[in-house]
């Protein structure tokens, strides 16, 4: 198993005696169903385990934390979901979900050799104990997958929190958490850790505030409007109805017929085309904006007096609006109609990598209006490559979306753009072709209807809209409901963690990040910024300027 430094730092204590407490019953099973089930604490018990030293064994009988009944020659071991008081009998029932089974050593009477399911269910009256350190530190340890070490298991002081990389790249993952949680350093922690142990790794993360750059300025490619280079050309027919459409209704559909038209010729009138057999209007194929724009004027032109010229008038315009509008020249300019294809995806996908495997696009500089355009090209090019690359077995690229509820947007949010549809797609197919797909995002009930349950690895920071709750309470499987309660009561840096890339759910809390690999995403001290005085004149003009040049 490969491991970050940090997950290697851990005290060689499982020799150690276990104490009276940990071997003690806290209580006996009422009721067997399934998955879940009933038990009865004792409430003395719990109160001598409180001051157990074994921080696992203290926290013996709380919501979330976990126990073990022992069956045959094996440990079942559960997590506790909820409490409530009997008061006929003077304990604490609580419901319980069974988590996996480990085998007991004879002599120690400890669980070695954790797997997760339940073969065996004990029966009604069989004795319940409180999980130890040293069982949880068996249950976490590695299984002989690669895994990344991220954090520290809660309730304990050195467990090593690891993720499974295979498991969660493979079939997704989504990171979520309220505004000021620390979701976006989280996120950073986790790629700084694939980066550590995959170096020629191909990351690509779309980056909508700019906060990544100084993350990852020293082992990615920064990308943004003044180095991008994304040529027109590259876009499908789709995205050119966004770009270069105004018009709604009745109106878009005959627009585009035109459109449709115009740019097949445009295309055909390439060098490339004249080697190629077949060519459509996705084809990426370069051709000149000024020959689309010929191919419109001659349109026109062939127009007797009692067709309108209106559709066609609006597309020319639009199309001469981006030529001249500077914001655009990262995308329209007349430099990028070479066949610069295979160097820019080279550049987008670190293909090679060259020790720098992530590659950051920030798009916070990309007018609004085509912002959602700019990402669905770039999430396309990531599917059509690795759907056209098959038969060479490309390496697999994951592709992480910061704000994913503004990409991906449920039906009640949806406006219609091409982006939600790739990255729907992704999120449903993308498994099959080598595409990982991470969602960070601090609203997961404004993300498309089934896009979260997509993803087998969900990592829930704090969250305080109670929507957001039930969405991600209904995406998470059965197991992880006891942990789940305690998702509005997380700390900052705190996470629960479940699916393919935990052995069980997990609460853990996330290391600490060194300051030069932390994005840029603070939050600023009104009362310290603003008992600072001294050069706001220069700081206005400045900004004047940036604004008016829009650079």
């Amino acid at each position: 198993m490969e491991t970050t430094p940090a997950a290697r730092d851990e005290p060689d204590d499982m020799g150690e005696d276990m104490g009276e407490n940990a071997t003690r019953a806290i209580g006996e099973v009422l009721e067997i169903a399934g998955s879940g089930s009933q038990v009865a604490i004792d409430r003395r018990r719990l109160g001598e385990c409180a001051d157990d030293t074994d921080p696992a064994i203290a926290m013996a009988g709380q919501v979330g934390s976990q126990i073990k009944v022992r069956v045959g020659n094996s440990w079942l071991l559960a997590s506790i979901r909820n409490q409530r008081q009997d008061r006929d009998a003077g304990s604490i029932l609580a419901n319980i979900d069974f988590l996996g089974e480990g085998l007991e050593e004879k002599l120690t009477g400890k669980l070695h050799g954790f797997r997760r399911g339940v073969t065996r269910y004990p029966i009604p009256g069989a004795p319940v104990y409180p999980a130890t350190t040293q069982d949880l530190r068996q249950v976490y340890a590695s299984d002989g997958r690669s895994s990344v070490g991220i954090g520290k298991v809660y309730p304990t002081r050195d467990i090593r929190a690891g993720l499974y990389v295979d498991a969660m790249l493979g079939k997704h993952f989504a990171l979520l958490g309220s505004t000021g949680t620390g979701k976006s350093t989280g996120a950073a922690l986790i790629l700084h850790r694939i980066c550590e142990v995959a170096p020629e790794g191909h990351i690509v993360m779309i980056d909508p505030h700019g906060e990544y750059s100084a993350a990852f300025q020293n082992i990615g490619v920064i990308l943004d409007v003044s180095n991008l280079q994304m040529p027109y050309w590259i876009m499908n027919f789709e995205e050119h109805c966004e770009v270069l459409l105004t018009s709604n209704g009745s109106e878009r559909q005959i627009d585009a017929d035109i459109l449709a038209k115009c740019l097949l010729k445009a295309r055909q009138k390439s060098r490339l085309a004249e080697n190629m057999g077949k060519i459509t209007v996705d084809s990426p194929i370069p051709y000149l904006l000024s020959d689309l724009s010929n191919e419109i004027q001659d349109a026109m032109g062939k127009l007797d007096k009692s067709t309108n010229s209106a559709p066609y008038m609006r597309i020319k315009n639009k199309l001469d609006e981006l030529k001249a509008d500077p914001r655009y020249q990262f995308m329209f300019s007349g430099m990028l109609v070479a066949d610069t294809m295979a160097d820019f995806i080279s550049k987008i996908f670190r293909m090679p990598s060259n020790g720098k495997p992530i590659s950051i696009i920030d798009v916070s500089g990309v007018p609004s209006d085509i912002t959602a355009t700019v990402v669905a090209v770039l999430s396309r090019l990531v599917f059509d490559f690795a759907i056209w690359g098959r038969e060479e077995r490309t390496n697999p690229i994951l592709l992480v979306c910061e704000e994913a509820h503004r990409y991906v947007p449920s039906e009640k949010h949806a406006d219609g753009n091409s982006v939600g549809k790739i990255l729907s797609r992704i999120a449903k197919e993308g498994r099959k072709y080598g595409i990982g797909l991470g969602l960070v995002t601090q609203r997961p009930s404004d993300l498309a209807e089934g896009v979260l349950s997509q993803c087998g690895t969900i990592i829930s920071m704090r969250l305080n809209n109670d929507r957001d709750q039930e969405f991600v309470r209904a995406a998470m499987p059965e197991g992880a409901r006891g942990f789940l309660d305690a998702i509005p009561a997380l700390r900052n840096r705190e996470c629960i963690i479940c699916g393919e890339g935990v052995a069980i759910p997990v609460r853990a809390s996330f290391d600490n990040l060194e300051e030069s690999k932390r994005p840029a995403s603070e939050d600023p001290s009104f009362i310290e910024l603003w008992n600072e005085t001294g050069g706001e004149e220069e700081i206005v003009e400045r900004t004047v300027r940036r604004w008016r040049s829009q650079g």
